[in-house]
């Protein structure tokens, strides 16, 4: 152990960790970062196959973000948000309005992911309230969802891991038998199914619609469950279903949006519109956190009063609409029109599909290969015929991923699912090192 890991040891409590790991396996301190790879104080350098927490869009280090970032701190780095404002916020916000879906017309700054869920159950909450239905005071979500880890968004996830042990204090909310596409009941497949699971969410609805506010959703992609991929009639009937009984539909696209599943925004794969949407990770390419919840003219109205009516969204953080931040979005959506990233990721998600089909699915531990865009997983099995799944306890996705970082690929797992969610910048033969990595990782485990 070098002494910056023991400093780091000594004063940090890592995210997401039991600590306890780090006995015998110590942070990696990284030193810099260019295109898809990070360096270590070492000399180690490691393909950073999960874009550092799904942000990264455009590699480490990129010259054109830099350059947006120096150009903006000599003119203004901060300024408070309130009667106040800045190029970077607005130039941002009609582009953003532009892109999005129709009917997304109003923009809410936030500083992360989970700040914008929180936001956006609160906006939901106070609409309800301000419009004559008190009742509505509650959400809907389905299972394995995930929405970030503050108090609110906790309440509208269903991953026990995350959120089980603060029940007692969270929200309550209404949990939904959601898709399960790998392992689906009506045994239909996700591609040419009608989203027959659907049946529980429209129960759900229809029995507790006056309970009900808004259903949040991870459109296409359920993230931290493992990737898990469904059907996009299952958002088409929930639209309509939404529409029928008056609850917002809120699209949770901070790990879907800017291009992870092929097109723009998630929700352009069923096209549909929702009520409110969130965005961030990607919005700022992994520089900077800033979030954005943007919502509709009908529900912006129903604040829009005389002061003394108490109508209005009294949500605020220190640094919302940051200028740097802004700035760096701003750049962000530059280089996609630039640089023709929909298109060229098309070509890049159809050749890591041809290397995973080729050097991963004939393994007897791999159960489904999946992929929308530029996400793909792999999830591991203990039987592929029954599709048994390991106990989590053996820690299975773990063990190959500090397998696989011994070979110079971050390839951080979700329990049993080793998943590829790259920069964009990534080339061919970086794609080929990384599923022939994540091969060699997988044998390596299993022969042990």
């Amino acid at each position: 152990m070098n002494s910056l890991q023991t400093k780091d040891l000594n004063y940090i409590w890592h995210p997401c960790s039991q600590m306890k790991d780090y006995e015998d396996f110590p942070p990696i301190v990284i030193d810099r970062g260019k295109g898809v790879f990070l360096y270590d104080v070492d000399g180690n350098k490691y393909l950073d196959a999960v874009s550092s927490w799904w942000v990264n869009l455009f590699g480490h280090s990129n010259k054109r973000i830099n350059k947006a970032i120096a150009s903006q701190l000599e003119k203004l780095e901060h300024v408070i948000f309130v009667n106040f404002s800045h190029e970077p916020a607005i130039e941002l916000s009609e582009r953003i309005v532009g892109m999005t879906p129709e009917g997304l017309n109003k923009v809410f700054f936030a500083d992360n992911g989970s700040s914008a869920v929180e936001a956006a159950l609160k906006l939901s909450f106070q609409y309800f309230q301000q419009t004559g239905k008190l009742k509505k005071t509650k959400f809907a979500a389905i299972t394995d969802s995930y929405h970030g880890e503050t108090t609110g968004a906790l309440s509208v996830n269903n991953i026990d891991l995350y959120s089980k042990i603060y029940k007692p204090i969270l929200l309550n909310t209404f949990k939904v038998e959601g898709p399960d596409c790998f392992r689906c009941k009506y045994s239909l497949n996700r591609d040419i199914c009608n989203a027959e699971c659907f049946e529980h969410m429209e129960e759900t609805i229809k029995e507790h619609h006056e309970e009900i506010a808004g259903v949040i959703i991870e459109p296409m992609v359920q993230g931290a469950a493992g990737m898990k991929i469904y059907s996009p009639i299952y958002l088409k009937k929930l639209r309509k279903l939404c529409d029928d009984y008056d609850v917002h539909l809120i699209a949770d696209e901070i790990a879907v949006g800017f291009g992870r599943t092929g097109k723009m925004f998630a929700c352009e794969h069923a096209g549909i519109s929702p009520d409110i949407m969130c965005l961030s990770k990607g919005l700022t390419a992994g520089y900077l956190p800033l979030a954005l919840m943007l919502t509709t003219d009908e529900i912006y109205k129903a604040f829009y009063d005389e002061y003394t009516s108490l109508k209005a969204f009294l949500h605020s953080h220190s640094y919302t609409g940051n200028p740097i931040g802004c700035a760096v979005a701003n750049e962000t959506l530059n280089i996609f029109e630039d640089e023709k990233v929909l298109e060229k990721n098309m070509v890049k998600s159809r050749f890591l599909k041809e290397k995973a089909v080729e050097l991963l699915l004939d393994h007897p531990n791999v159960g489904e290969f999946r992929q929308l865009g530029m996400i793909a997983a792999v999830e591991l099995v203990k039987n592929k015929e029954t599709r048994e799944t390991f106990d989590w306890k053996k820690r299975v996705g773990y063990k190959i991923y500090r397998i696989a970082l011994k070979h110079g690929v971050l390839l951080r797992p979700l329990g049993n699912v080793i998943y590829f969610m790259p920069p964009y910048v990534i080339s061919e033969e970086e794609i080929d090192l990384m599923i022939s990595v994540a091969r060699k990782s997988i044998n390596e485990y299993f022969e042990t």
